[in-house]
């Protein structure tokens, strides 16, 4: 039984430590990244797809994204869809090839981008916090009503408590390596 509640709060903190891993990859650092785009949404015939879906996505040079799509009628399309997501860019179609240039960071928007690091990276470990909380809490339901005794329940209290820290270290390492890249100019 402590093993299932084990197992079902390490797979809600690893599915959180993805989230806020894909999280800090929408936050742009002015280098161009084929992964940026990821999350934009294009109209293909009705229906919503990735970029990645509709068009090959390559990096030309170190602050240029290169779209090729598959259709050539979608290049207006991608352009607006691209144009219009909260990425700030402002992409060029050039033919059947869409360019979309990484605009430099001001020393000032770096900083501001590291607040909002930051603000995630908090989001993050609260939301790993009530994951243990809410297993804390499955665990003491459970030896209230006798289903298991009080040395399982400490046991896989403090195997929970590993979990947490485990997670929240890697959230740290990836808010660190994402402060890095930020401030790399």
């Amino acid at each position: 039984m402590t093993s299932e509640i084990k197992k079902h709060a390490e797979l809600k903190m690893q599915k959180s430590v993805e989230n806020y891993k894909i999280n800090l990859s929408k936050i742009r650092s002015g280098r161009a990244h084929a992964g940026i785009l990821d999350h934009v949404q294009v109209d293909y015939y009705g229906s919503m797809l990735q970029i990645s879906q509709v068009a090959n996505v390559t990096v030309s040079d170190v602050r240029t994204v290169t779209v090729q799509p598959w259709e050539s009628k979608m290049a207006g399309v991608i352009e607006k869809a691209i144009r219009d997501s909260d990425l700030g860019l402002n992409p060029v179609v050039n033919g059947p090839i869409i360019r979309v240039p990484m605009p430099v960071l001001t020393e000032e928007r770096r900083k501001e981008l590291i607040k909002v690091v930051k603000g995630e990276s908090e989001e993050a470990k609260v939301s790993i916090r009530n994951i243990r909380r809410d297993a804390n809490a499955d665990l003491k339901a459970k030896l209230k009503d006798k289903l298991i005794t009080e040395d399982d329940d400490k046991r896989s209290q403090d195997e929970i408590q590993k979990l947490t820290d485990k997670y929240i270290t890697e959230i740290d390492k990836a808010t660190l390596d994402k402060e890095k890249e930020l401030l790399t100019v």
